[in-house]
C-alpha cells in the first residue's frame, strides 16, 4: 500500500475540558498518513487518480472545527471519519494531533493522540 503525508498542519481549534480552552481556543498541528493504492497515479500522471491532499486539508479542516469536543482523541477520531467518508480512494488513515499548549504545569513540547481507522469491507466509511 502506498501512502501520502500532511504533516505539521495547524488547525485553530476550541478542544479541551477546560471552560477557557472551549472560549479561546489553541492551535493543534496534525501529522496525517492516509494509506492507498496509488498505482495508477504513479503511472498516469493524473490528479483524479491519486488522493487529492490539498481536498484532504479542506476536509480535515471543516471536520476538526465543526465541533468542539473535550478530548483530542475524539478530535482526532473526527479527522480520520471525514477523510475516509470524503476520499474514497484512501483505505487507512492515521492522524496524530499534537496539542502544544496543552494546560499543564509543565515544560513540554507537546501532548498528543494517535489515532488509526481503516475502511471497512465493502466499501464506505464508517
Amino acid at each position: 500500500m502506498d501512502k501520502i503525508y500532511i504533516n505539521g498542519l495547524e488547525i485553530f481549534a476550541y478542544h479541551g475540558v477546560n471552560p477557557e480552552e472551549k472560549e479561546e481556543g489553541q492551535p493543534f498541528v496534525l501529522d496525517i498518513t492516509m494509506e492507498a493504492d496509488l498505482s495508477k497515479a504513479r503511472h498516469s500522471d493524473q490528479l483524479s487518480d491519486t488522493v487529492n491532499y490539498a481536498a484532504v486539508r479542506k476536509t480535515v479542516q471543516r471536520v476538526f472545527t465543526a465541533e468542539k469536543f473535550d478530548l483530542i482523541e475524539r478530535a482526532a477520531q473526527a479527522a480520520c471519519d471525514g477523510v475516509l467518508a470524503e476520499h474514497p480512494r484512501v483505505e487507512r488513515v492515521t492522524v496524530l494531533l499534537k496539542k502544544p499548549q496543552a494546560p499543564m504545569n509543565a515544560q513540554f513540547d507537546y501532548v498528543a493522540a494517535e489515532v488509526t481507522e481503516k475502511r471497512r469491507e465493502g466499501g464506505g466509511g464508517l
